[in-house]
């Protein structure tokens, strides 16, 4: 990977309290959500529905949350970002709460699908990072992302174990009201978020912009369009894991608890790789560096079919993707941070995470849809691999610089 020349000395310090909240945030965001998978098969086993019937409303909310992504982001620029993350974690709840008492597969995909979708856009660690950008020196920018995508990763290794502990303890519905009744302290949390960007503590270049001048330009942007139709795959492996993982590890025919500990293992070599691929993607090529975790990732997947399905290659799996996990978003925050400057972060940023969450919608549709045709996951296990492959070619490219305005210091 080839190294990018040192920016210009921090002129701000970094704040910590904000950093700190909105890493809270990220963490009970990202947490229940992560967790679906474990509700699939005892809520299956209650109602009588089938794994499509589960898999379309993981695959409405992941559509929900990439929907939502831009229009909050785009609402946070302007309006501010405590309003938006409150009204996230009030949605989130609501959500939760109705998924836990729904009673027919429409009031599964409106609960689970369209209300925690839009909560989930509204609270997630996307709002929190455009509002890092926006106070974050650019030198400092890449490893504080790192630092809230790690947080995001927390959430998920904390929520694995304690959300099998409370199913087998209380039952899945219970379990999702508890989780409802945590969502409330996002609004409390979200306090020192306070601003829009306009407000953000770091000067930015002068250049008057309406959104749909900003808008205008992102897409005719190359190396923007690029980034856009590479995250679509990351969604799509994720997403497809998450929601399907725990049900491939039983019909493999191993023990229950590899489920709880192969995402928890994800979650917590999450964090190691998010912030290591915050401070790599500060010190080199974030387009290559891309590129190489996506190559890693098609790499790990294809050993992990080919290879005995253990019990031991479960665990080795599950570390090496936590290490791959989102090891993307650093780099690709800061890439669009770097393209158009922090103004319309939220935005911008939003859309390049619309296409993360069609990738995530397809990769968990199909996931149970193409269980129930053949009653086997292998062919979208084979497609992500293949994807794996694409999102690297489209991320080679990538220019790492600023676009080009004729009247413009260069983006912070």
């Amino acid at each position: 990977m080839t190294t990018i020349p040192a920016a210009r000395p921090a002129t701000r310090s970094v704040p910590w309290l904000l950093i700190i909240c909105g890493c809270l945030i990220a963490g009970m965001a990202f947490g229940p959500r992560s967790a679906m998978g474990f509700f699939q098969l005892p809520m299956l086993a209650e109602k009588g529905w089938d794994r499509t019937t589960f898999g379309l409303a993981m695959a409405i909310q992941n559509l929900l949350w990439g929907l939502g992504q831009p229009v909050f982001g785009a609402i946070a620029d302007r309006y501010g970002t405590w309003r938006v993350l409150s009204f996230g974690g009030l949605l989130y709840a609501a959500g939760l709460a109705m998924m836990a008492t729904a009673d027919t597969p429409t009031m599964l995909h409106i609960s689970g699908g369209v209300l925690v979708g839009l909560g989930v856009a509204a609270s997630s660690f996307s709002i929190v990072l455009a509002s890092f950008g926006r106070n974050t020196p650019p030198e400092k920018r890449s490893i504080v992302f790192g630092i809230g995508t790690a947080a995001g990763s927390a959430g998920m290794f904390v929520f694995a174990p304690v959300s099998q502990g409370l199913i087998d303890a209380y039952g899945w519905s219970d379990t999702l009201m508890i989780m409802s009744a945590m969502m409330l302290l996002i609004p409390i949390l979200a306090i020192p978020l306070v601003g829009n960007s306009k407000t953000g503590s770091v000067p930015q270049a002068q250049y008057e912009q309406s959104m749909g001048d900003a808008l205008r330009e992102a897409f005719a942007h190359k190396s923007y369009l690029l980034l856009v139709s590479g995250f679509f795959v990351c969604g799509f492996q994720v997403a497809f894991i998450t929601a399907h993982f725990p049900a491939y590890i039983g019909d493999l025919g191993i023990d229950a608890r590899y489920a709880v500990l192969a995402l928890a293992f994800i979650g917590f070599f999450n964090i190691i790789g998010s912030l290591a691929a915050g401070v790599i993607g500060q010190k080199y090529s974030k387009p290559i560096f891309l590129a190489l975790i996506y190559i890693g990732r098609s790499i790990a997947i294809t050993a992990f079919l080919l290879l005995p399905q253990t019990p031991t290659a479960v665990i080795v799996f599950s570390i090496v993707m936590g290490l791959l996990w989102l090891s993307t978003v650093p780099p690709t925050n800061a890439l669009v941070a770097i393209m158009f400057g922090t103004r319309y972060l939220g935005l911008l940023g939003g859309l390049v995470f619309l296409s993360h969450q069609l990738g995530s919608f397809l990769g968990v549709w199909l996931g149970g849809y193409l269980y129930d045709i053949l009653g086997s996951y292998d062919p979208v296990w084979w497609l992500g691999v293949a994807l794996g492959l694409f999102a690297a070619i489209v991320h080679w490219p990538i220019a790492e610089r600023p676009v080009d305005r004729p009247v413009l210091a260069p983006a912070e």
